[in-house]
C-alpha cells in the first residue's frame, strides 16, 4: 500500500499537533509538513509536493479558500481537503468553488477524515 504524503494547514499549534497524531494512527499517511496560514502553505506546496493538503478555511494572512485556488491553479494534482468547524453550506459551496476536492468537519470520526484523504472527492 502507498503511503499519501500530506500537508496539514491550520493556523492553532494544538490542532496541527492532534492531526499529526491522528495521522500517525491512521496509517499509510506521512505528513510531510506543517503551515500556520495560507502563504505558508502555498510555499509549503511548492517545496515539498504533497498529494492531500488539509486545509482550514479561516486563517489570518492568507484563508484557506484563496489558498485552495491558488494551490489548484498551480498544482491541480494536489488534492486539497477544506477541513473547518463551519459545517453550513455556504462554507461547503465556498470550499467548491474554490477549488477543494473534499470538506471534512473538524472533530469528524478518524475513518471520515481518512477516507477523505484516501478518496479523489469527498464532502463530509
Amino acid at each position: 500500500m502507498a503511503v499519501i504524503q500530506v500537508l496539514i494547514v491550520d493556523d492553532v499549534a494544538q490542532v496541527r499537533q492532534d492531526l499529526c497524531t491522528l495521522m500517525r494512527l491512521a496509517g499509510g499517511i506521512e505528513v510531510v509538513g506543517e503551515a500556520a496560514n495560507g502563504l505558508e502553505a502555498l510555499g509549503q506546496v511548492e517545496a515539498l509536493h504533497p498529494e492531500v493538503v488539509l486545509m482550514d478555511l479561516e486563517m489570518p494572512v492568507l484563508d484557506g479558500y484563496e489558498a485552495t485556488r491558488q494551490i489548484k491553479s498551480r498544482y491541480p494534482a494536489c488534492r486539497v481537503v477544506a477541513l473547518t468547524v463551519h459545517g453550513y453550506e455556504q462554507a461547503r459551496q465556498k470550499a467548491l468553488q474554490a477549488g477543494a476536492d473534499g470538506f471534512v468537519i473538524k472533530g469528524a470520526p478518524l475513518e471520515i477524515l481518512v477516507r477523505a484523504i484516501e478518496e479523489k472527492s469527498t464532502y463530509f
